[in-house]
């Protein structure tokens, strides 16, 4: 009977360590983690601000949050615009995915691409919502381009935002 029970009990720690989730694999975001200050111009206006991404959850998920501020114009308010993304691993397509929340009520779900020197976002289509992709390009110079784009029907986009940041940590 002990010798069926010890069994048991192997062949369950067996079985939940090789089963178990793996560990995310996030050396395309390495360029990218860290504080970033950035200027830019877009729909809203010209602005600037901040931006960081770090790992969290003992590097399980990647937390990105955002600040930016455009002052106001004849037209139009100052805005002020606060977000937060969570990038987290997809293990059954071996690839990530993001979910991203702000201040005005906006939720996004993003599938994630990497290439050696960019990371694009790019949203679900769904009925009667606009496609949003978002990208970060590492540039020659050691900073980093952003641009938010928008499309009606996921193929043709016009840039709303696009700014450079450079590294502030």
């Amino acid at each position: 009977m002990k010798t069926r029970i010890l069994l048991i009990i192997a062949f369950l720690t067996i079985t939940t360590v090789a089963f178990g989730q793996q560990k995310a694999d996030w050396n395309s975001w390495s360029w990218l983690m860290g504080e970033w200050v950035g200027e830019g111009s877009g729909q809203p206006g010209q602005g600037g601000g901040t931006f960081s991404f770090s790992y969290e959850l003992d590097k399980n998920v990647i937390v990105r949050k955002s600040h930016s501020e455009y002052p106001a114009t004849e037209q139009k308010p100052a805005v002020i615009h606060d977000d937060i993304m969570i990038v987290y691993p997809n293990v059954k397509e071996k690839s990530s995915q993001a979910i991203y929340f702000d201040n005005e009520g906006h939720v996004i779900h993003y599938q994630v691409t990497c290439s050696d020197k960019s990371i694009t976002l790019t949203s679900e289509k769904m009925d009667n919502a606009p496609v949003f992709r978002l990208i970060y390009t590492l540039l020659d110079n050691g900073m980093i381009n952003t641009k938010f784009e928008m499309s009606r029907d996921g193929i043709n986009f016009f840039t709303y935002i696009e700014g450079n940041s450079k590294k502030a940590h």
